[in-house]
């Protein structure tokens, strides 16, 4: 039989490339070897992301051959029966699936041959436990701890025939499912029938009262399958709704321009008005609320808003000694674009995240509610996740509307071993409502457009532009009314909608935009630096029939009593009864530090906090006292506290700062093409160094300790042996898929190396766990204290001593 690193190793480049494409995580990072290829590749971690990655189809093929190899080998043309194929569909998936198999590694052929045994990849059989395809194990022993006695099955109908009440329903109920039951204890009929059965051999008698199945049986009853039929992919039903493509391209643009005026309202929102920032690293739920209040959204919206502006780097812990949430400086270059940009790079932002907006509000595994922009609301899968349910909703005819258990039934097909729930998969389609991805429940131009960024083998899209023919064309015109409302016929342009913005308030959206000025939102105008002819003269500029009288008013009005009050911050002050004290302090550079205001002639406000202020003055030559708040004197010393002042680049790290882009990058074809002859050539030269360091391939004599006579095998000539550490993690893994017994040269915890049989059970984790046949007894060996590895010769038969003789 020819090993995993042999087969690799004969493998064509394509066929190579091949692998690599099917299994990017072979290639990320790249290995160093073919041995090290095949290593990585029969790990478990890389077998369970492989197993995640293929359908029901290519499972079923997969169990089958692990089910099957034992105690016969399996060819291709068993595995159409194996499954349940009875017609040429049921033929061709399985051909298909067989094919994709092969092409990850999973199983492969012993030969060129067609009719090739199929062997599965080392590891892949205890990764899919102890039951593959619900058949128990071949060498299943009963409760003495003895193989069962054969049962002849060709007698097994007539046995059938004559069993008790009963029997039948016991092994029907193991037959599908797993191979184990439970036993009733009472004196019932079921009893009787299963105690009928264990007498007969067609069940195991298991540890306490569980009962097995035993495999030929299970065969036997099942007509050779290891499936009932092939998994074929679900079919749409008939009932599915259906959208025209202008409802989902109108839907989707309105939705995707509300998601990029809600973020921008949020950012002006907390310019004014930072939110702290809780002990954990969240949002505090009152600062949620006032969102929500503000965004007038419910607070699951307002959540993904705000998770959303976090994703895109909008907003982020200022990083002070109270930290707050605060906007970055990509939000100004992002205000400056059109919608399409400003919306793709939101659509963006969601599809790559590890945020997992849904879970706000939920309680954590300590009882605790989650809040927004927790750390802790991190899940690598999140993208993967996304990424499959827009491939779900990508397949199917366009406008068509998949609720969360359509897509469920797909994903349950296209990736049997890590179904996502329902109500996962319910809130990636509510987000992608919302964002714009989807227009009326179905995919919208712009979302397929978005999916198609990341596919290297789709044609190059534009989601930017996909939304932009989607959206109506920008009216820069606004109808103003004596009520103070405005109306806007159409979507506003940018200038448009930058100033009533800052001036109005939006009252409702839909085929025209109705806005209405208030005292509070012309105020609001005016603390950003206008006046009121500046904005009496933009309000002119955008109207069709002139500014009505009413609103030249409020805002003149306005603008008469913003400012009368100035309201400003200071953390200390001083104060004289002499002016000529005070002379030149405020102008002084060597006190600019201080930020210094002139009050009035005998009062000045600083920046600085009082022990600071004191400490600099008397440096400038003056002799200030420190005062409380009722006036009298007080010890600087004694009664002020210095108040260190921490970084800003020493905030607390996010985790979603601190987590990549996406869970996995694609690798592309050309660095695949260029990643094979290296590892050709690599593989090449290590053996070169291999036989020229070892030449003849003799191993060095070392102190072994002594084994007991029944250790020595009848041929001590090594087959295959290497200290390479990688090409041995091979070897090992390679055994014990095949039960096979190796030399192990161990190095002991005080230097001396000792050379023992073994048959490994399994490798991972940095450890070798394995029997010793001569001692009887198991052991686990770390994989660092492994000197070599050696395949053991099997013994030969009598049949070739004769023919040596």
């Amino acid at each position: 039989m020819p090993t995993f690193t042999g087969y690799l190793r004969e493998r064509s480049d394509d066929e190579l490339v091949a692998l690599l494409r099917s299994r990017p995580d072979l290639a990320s990072p790249s290995p160093a070897t073919l041995s090290s290829l095949a290593v990585r590749a029969t790990s478990r971690s890389s077998l369970e992301r492989a197993l995640a990655a293929v359908d029901a189809s290519v499972l079923q093929v997969v169990e089958a051959v692990v089910a099957l190899s034992v105690p016969g080998p399996v060819v291709a043309a068993d595995l159409p029966a194996a499954v349940g194929a009875t017609d040429e569909a049921g033929a061709a998936l399985v051909e298909r699936a067989l094919q994709l198999a092969i092409a990850a590694a999973l199983v492969y052929p012993e030969s060129a041959d067609p009719d090739a045994p199929l062997v599965a990849s080392p590891g892949l059989a205890e990764l899919l436990g102890p039951y593959p395809a619900g058949l128990a194990p071949a060498d299943a022993v009963n409760r003495r701890g003895t193989s069962p006695a054969p049962v002849d099955l060709d007698d097994l109908p007539a046995l059938l025939e004559a069993a008790p009440t009963g029997a039948r329903p016991v092994l029907d109920a193991l037959l599908w499912g797993s191979p184990v039951g439970l036993a009733p204890s009472n004196h019932t009929a079921a009893a009787a029938a299963v105690d009928w059965l264990i007498r007969r051999h067609l069940l195991l008698a298991g540890e306490s009262r569980h009962v097995v199945l035993p495999r030929a049986v299970a065969l036997a009853l099942r007509g050779g399958r290891t499936h009932p039929a092939p998994a074929f992919p679900p079919s749409l039903p008939d009932d599915v709704p259906h959208r025209p493509a202008s409802l989902v391209a109108a839907e989707s643009a309105a939705a995707g321009e509300r998601i990029v005026l809600l973020v921008a309202r949020l950012v002006r929102l907390w310019e004014q008005s930072p939110p702290g920032v809780l002990r954990g690293g969240g949002l505090g739920v009152r600062e949620l609320r006032r969102a929500a209040a503000a965004l007038d959204v419910d607070e699951r919206e307002a959540a993904f808003v705000i998770e959303l502006a976090n994703a895109a780097a909008f907003i982020a812990d200022d990083g002070e000694d109270s930290p707050s949430f605060a906007p970055t400086v990509a939000v100004d270059e992002w205000a400056a674009r059109d919608v399409p940009d400003r919306w793709v790079t939101l659509a963006r932002a969601w599809r790559s995240t590890q945020r997992t907006p849904w879970l706000v509000g939920g309680r954590d595994e300590r009882g605790g509610v989650r809040a927004a922009l927790d750390p802790e609301l991190q899940r690598t899968w999140a993208p993967r996740l996304r990424r499959s349910v827009l491939d779900v909703l990508a397949e199917a005819p366009p406008g068509t509307v998949l609720d969360a258990a359509h897509v469920v039934a797909a994903l349950r097909w296209r990736s049997p071993r890590s179904v996502p729930p329902a109500s996962a998969v319910q809130a990636v389609l509510v987000e992608a409502g919302r964002l714009g991805v989807l227009g009326a429940g179905a995919l919208s131009e712009a979302g397929r457009a978005l999916l198609q960024e990341t596919d290297p083998a789709a044609a190059p899209a534009d989601p930017a532009a996909a939304l932009a023919a989607a959206l109506p064309p920008a009216v820069d015109e606004v109808l103003l009314q004596g009520d103070l409302t405005g109306v806007v016929p159409g979507r506003p342009s940018g200038p448009l909608e930058d100033l009533l913005d800052r001036t109005a308030h939006i009252e409702s959206r839909g085929g025209a935009l109705t806005v209405r000025f208030t005292p509070e939102t012309v105020r609001r105008a005016l603390d950003a630096g206008a006046t009121a002819d500046a904005l009496l003269a933009e309000l002119e500029a955008h109207s069709r029939g002139g500014v009505p009288q009413p609103l030249q008013y409020l805002v003149r009005d306005a603008a008469r009593r913003h400012g009368q009050l100035r309201v400003g911050s200071a953390s200390g002050y001083i104060r004289t009864d002499d002016p000529a004290l005070l002379a030149g302090l405020v102008e002084d550079q060597r006190l600019s530090s201080l930020g210094l205001v002139r009050l009035a002639p005998t009062v000045l406000a600083a920046h600085a906090p009082l022990r600071e202020l004191v400490e600099a003055l008397r440096a400038h030559g003056l002799a200030p006292v420190a005062e409380g708040p009722d006036g009298q004197v007080v010890h600087v010393s004694s009664s002020i506290r210095r108040v260190g002042r921490r970084a800003a680049a020493g905030a607390r790290r996010r985790a979603s700062d601190a987590a990549p882009a996406s869970t996995r990058e694609s690798v592309s074809d050309e660095r695949l093409l260029a990643l094979v002859p290296q590892l050709r050539r690599a593989e090449a030269e290590r053996a070169a160094d291999e036989v020229e360091r070892v030449p003849g391939t003799v191993l060095p004599p070392v102190r072994r300790a002594p084994a007991p006579a029944a250790a020595v095998p009848t041929s001590t000539t090594p087959d295959v042996g290497t200290a390479d550490p990688v090409d041995a993690l091979v070897l090992l893994r390679e055994a014990a898929a095949e039960k096979a017994e190796v030399w192990v040269e161990m190095i002991g915890s005080h230097g001396v190396p000792q050379r023992r049989l073994l048959r490994p059970l399994r490798v991972e984790g940095g450890r070798l766990r394995a029997i010793d046949p001569a001692r009887e007894s198991e052991l686990t060996v770390a994989v660092h204290r492994i000197a070599t590895v050696t395949r053991a010769a099997p013994a030969p038969s009598s049949d070739q001593h004769q023919e040596t003789s």
